[in-house]
């Protein structure tokens, strides 16, 4: 489905003691089927304009629209249930919850969109074994290596097969070849009804995706490097 993001003239600013503007007048279509890589500098817009996806912030200015439907930002609870259907994220430092073994950080994502526990259950079980986990079940994040929470967090970012992904610095914390496993695992999720997009620091990878998109002076535009 072409177009299936769009992004029109998208602003960002923070209003930290002065107004700095982060995004300026963006404007971008995405399609499914595609692998998108953002890359730029460290306080470029990066995370700022996954989080607008996300739809976890809002623009100053500008509109979202996923399926030609536009975003209402003054509906949250909307918006929330919205994220939790079809966006899977996947963080660098994988944020996953302390206190709650690998499964049930897991099983837990699925049950905000669905009541079954059983179900939910089931679904994560499948998945730490589609990502060679089972062993590792019972084991609380901090018992995880960095390698092995990630996988956890991509577990959880797919449960409800989303229709997004994003994941924002997903190999930055992981050594060479840890990375390369995270991130062929993240490559794996890729189909013809699904949108990824990931921030990187790492043109090894950036050059990897379908697209690769340069975050500069508050805008984006296609690289060719």
């Amino acid at each position: 489905m072409n177009k299936f993001l769009q992004l029109k003239n998208i602003s960002k600013n923070f209003d930290i003691e002065k107004k700095i503007k982060v995004l300026k007048n963006l404007s971008y279509d995405f399609n499914k089927g595609k692998i998108y890589a953002l890359m730029g500098p460290s306080g470029s817009g990066k995370s700022t304009l996954l989080n607008l996806i996300s739809l976890i912030d809002r623009p100053t200015l500008g509109l979202i629209r996923f399926n030609n439907e536009q975003i209402n930002f003054n509906n949250k609870n909307n918006n929330d249930i919205f994220r939790a259907k079809n966006i899977g994220i996947v963080y660098q430092q994988n944020n996953l919850l302390p206190d709650f073994t690998a499964l049930e950080n897991i099983y837990l994502a699925n049950l905000s969109v669905n009541n079954d526990k059983d179900l939910a259950i089931t679904k994560a079980k499948e998945l730490l074994k589609r990502i060679g986990l089972t062993n590792r079940s019972n084991h609380f994040p901090s018992q995880l290596s960095g390698g092995e929470s990630q996988r956890v967090a991509i577990a959880r970012a797919i449960i409800n097969d989303p229709e997004i992904i994003l994941a924002d610095e997903p190999t930055g914390s992981l050594d060479i070849n840890t990375a390369k496993e995270i991130f062929q695992l993240l490559e794996n999720q890729k189909k013809s009804n699904r949108l990824i997009i990931f921030a990187t620091h790492n043109r090894f990878f950036a050059n990897k995706a379908d697209l690769l998109l340069e975050i500069s002076d508050g805008n984006i535009k296609p690289s060719h490097a």
